[in-house]
């Protein structure tokens, strides 16, 4: 089994990189990205350093289709929390939505693409894997591009979607892999309250990072 790993922010990459790093890694740059090979627990492992955003996480995914031929993509990284969640939570996303995708002004629901599919389920099997790891959670992930830094906001996102999280990344990502029959899975870690408080919650544990993802996706892989 050959696993992509779409990872955005390099405080979340490098303590990966030192993780792979254990286990033999190839380290190399191509498509202006940072990349990472190696085998651990009887899979062979590629991550990426995409890059923050919609279009960062949408391409990488599809260079890991395209050019390494992955069986399966998981994401990981930070999220702000939208309901049912709290600070520090780790959750396994069960759908994705880009709840910035906006036809309003010629007909459209909020969020709602001209074509019947807008909302990405999880693959099956990586939950129910996930699910496994002690302490982990379940959300249904939206995301835009933006840091969501907006009480009215997220109240129109959680009244339109239902969902718990937001990110900059999952819905896009999952988008990619539902069109090319790839299965898809996304970890995130609560680090503010996607309100008027949001950016110094989630300076403050990007810098103490209470709770390791990478040791998280390491009992996955071990899992899968």
């Amino acid at each position: 089994m050959k696993i992509g790993f779409v990872i955005a922010d390099e405080n979340e990459y490098y303590p990966f990189l030192d993780f792979a790093r254990e286990n033999g890694a190839k380290e190399y740059r191509k498509r202006n990205r940072d990349y990472v090979e190696f085998s651990y627990a009887g899979k062979d492992i590629i991550a990426v350093k995409a890059g923050i955003g919609k279009v960062n996480g949408a391409s990488s995914a599809a260079f890991l289709i395209a050019d390494d031929k992955v069986d399966a993509i998981m994401s990981f990284g930070l999220s702000g929390a939208i309901s049912g969640l709290s600070k520090n939570d780790v959750v396994a996303g069960t759908s994705y939505t880009e709840c910035d995708f906006d036809l309003t002004a010629i007909g459209y629901p909020l969020g709602k693409k001209p074509q019947d599919v807008y909302v990405y389920e999880a693959d099956k099997h990586l939950l129910e894997t996930a699910l496994k790891v002690d302490g982990m959670k379940t959300a249904a992930c939206g995301c835009g591009d933006l840091f969501l830094a907006d009480k009215e906001r997220k109240d129109l996102y959680k009244e339109t979607f239902n969902i718990n999280e937001f990110d900059m990344e999952t819905g896009a990502e999952a988008s990619v892999c539902y069109d090319a029959g790839i299965p898809f899975l996304a970890i995130r870690q609560v680090s503010d309250t996607a309100d008027d408080t949001a950016a110094e919650s989630y300076r403050e544990l990007n810098a103490s990072q209470p709770v390791d993802l990478t040791v998280v996706i390491k009992k996955i892989i071990e899992l899968l």
